[in-house]
């Protein structure tokens, strides 16, 4: 539970619709979240707030709760304290400045981004915050306040058409802000009027044409229009902007399924296309049971459809299911790719990296997935002793893909004279990549930079507790600061009994 938590305190703009802010999934309900406190209450004490799974999470969903309930003054200060009083940590300020950007809390976000202090780590992410999110004049503090109540009014408290009827009647905001006309626009939408919602989303891309969030805005609502085709054209436009984060590349791609799904008029198409979308939203129970409802009798669709849900299936580690689906969308089609990869994943898992390279092989040239299938042969030449064919593999997909932190992690390891640069790259493209951070972690205890190390190395662990290399990381930084780190090669050696370099520590 606890692990979940922290996932969800970390995960960066998941949405349950194509126009939320981003935090459906913290919610009250959580047993584990404090309860929706009265206005009165003393939210966040001003002390130190550690990076650990309860501490910033508690304080952080006091904060929102209040922002939820439309209080958002009283949210604006709770957030101001928590990022002014934190630990200093540029993994967490990094994740509070995108929470805030989410939230439209800019002035917020850009404190965050202030207190960062490796802008190696972070300059990915506050770029492409700016690109998709950042209006074109900055607001004042009380106009952020106010809006972020219309916001809060208009998705979380069921007011859309009284929230935006009143914000539209400030005639000075909206004639000079970008953002308001937004917001504006996503009212109209939530109370099914098309019409104002594209004449405000117009207004607004017209001030600020190059903002990726009114954007995806505009393709909602072009989805529900006389012309839904059209909505793909601005899709495409968000799709071609150079986006360097993992989560910012997942999230265009989370957008694009969702639009084809508002724009077909077939059930089973517009099916497939919702569960891809909550695919992509990371909602896989959610993605399986719509899949199963797009199947039909069309057998083009139908390989589609068992491939995305053989992917599924493997990333629920339900790996007899997984291999089954997959097989039945080869039946339909020996070339579909999706499936072709998810064999050569099972393959790999099972360490039959022949096999597997077979099937990543096979799955390569289909344009959609050269990503994914050249990252997979060049993990599985490795695998087979081939390192020279991995690494100049590696280096073709970094030099082509913004976005593919794995093969800027697999290079740093395979050269010490990039090591650092590129683990970085790794984690500052993919923050959530806790290898990434664990490596980073091992590095700098090798150059005896024990400050970072146990920045890096407590990152790791904020993201999964129980990876048995934090816990021999951390016993090792230990006794190089001339402390005992016994208990921690012992627990790492509980968590992966066979792992030899604890054992060595521990003379077994």
């Amino acid at each position: 539970m606890k692990k979940r938590l922290a996932i969800l305190l970390i995960s960066v703009f998941i949405s349950s619709s194509a126009y939320s802010a981003g935090f459906d999934e913290i919610q009250p309900a959580d047993p584990l979240a404090p309860k929706r406190l009265p206005d009165n209450t003393i939210a966040i004490p001003i002390k130190k707030a550690t990076l650990t799974h309860n501490d910033i999470h508690n304080q952080y969903v006091i904060a929102f709760n209040r922002f939820i309930q439309s209080n958002v003054k009283a949210s604006y200060r709770d957030f101001k304290i928590l990022i002014e009083t934190m630990d200093n940590n540029d993994y967490a300020y990094m994740r509070m400045a995108a929470h805030m950007a989410d939230l439209g809390l800019f002035n917020l976000c850009d404190l965050a981004v202030s207190k960062i202090d490796d802008r190696a780590l972070s300059d990915y992410l506050v770029d492409d915050m700016k690109l998709y999110y950042y209006p074109a004049k900055k607001l004042r503090v009380d106009d952020e306040i106010y809006l972020g109540e219309v916001f809060s009014n208009i998705i979380y408290n069921d007011q859309s058409r009284e929230a935006t009827a009143e914000l539209v009647k400030n005639t000075n905001l909206m004639t000079e802000s970008d953002y308001a006309n937004y917001v504006a626009s996503l009212g109209c939408l939530k109370s099914n009027d098309i019409v104002d919602a594209e004449t405000y989303i117009n207004t607004a891309l017209k001030m600020n044409p190059q903002n990726l969030n009114y954007k995806k805005l505009k393709a909602e609502i072009l989805s529900q229009g006389k012309k839904p085709q059209n909505a793909m054209k601005i899709v495409n436009e968000i799709k071609a902007q150079n986006l360097y984060t993992d989560k910012f590349v997942r999230k265009t791609d989370s957008i694009e399924q969702y639009v084809l799904y508002k724009s077909k008029k077939n059930f089973s198409e517009k099916m497939y296309h919702l569960g891809y979308y909550y695919y992509y939203e990371n909602e896989l129970s959610k993605s399986v049971r719509t899949l199963q409802n797009a199947l039909t009798t069309k057998k083009k669709l139908n390989k589609d459809v068992y491939a995305l849900m053989s992917r599924v299936y493997f990333d629920m580690q339900d790996w007899d299911k997984a291999h089954d689906t997959a097989l039945k969308a080869l039946k339909l089609s020996p070339k579909e790719p999706l499936a072709l990869i998810v064999l050569g994943d099972l393959s790999f898992r099972n360490k039959d990296y022949k096999s597997a390279m077979k099937y990543y092989k096979a799955s390569d040239g289909n344009h959609k997935f050269t990503m994914i299938s050249t990252l997979k042969i060049a993990e599985t030449y490795e695998m087979l002793g081939k390192q020279n064919k991995a690494v100049e593999l590696y280096e073709k997909l970094v030099k082509n893909y913004n976005a593919c932190y794995y093969a800027y992690y697999k290079l740093a390891l395979s050269d010490k004279t990039k090591e650092l640069a590129y683990l970085k790259k790794s984690v500052a493209i993919n923050l959530a990549f806790k290898d990434g951070w664990i490596d980073l972690g091992r590095v700098a205890t090798e150059q005896q930079n024990y400050k970072d190390a146990k920045k890096y190395l407590g990152v790791a662990n904020y993201i999964d507790e129980n990876d048995f290399r934090y816990y021999y990381y951390f016993g090792l930084l230990a006794k190089k600061q001339g402390q005992d780190g016994t208990a921690y090669f012992k627990k790492s050696l509980s968590l992966n009994p066979d792992w030899e370099l604890p054992k060595k520590e521990l003379n077994l």
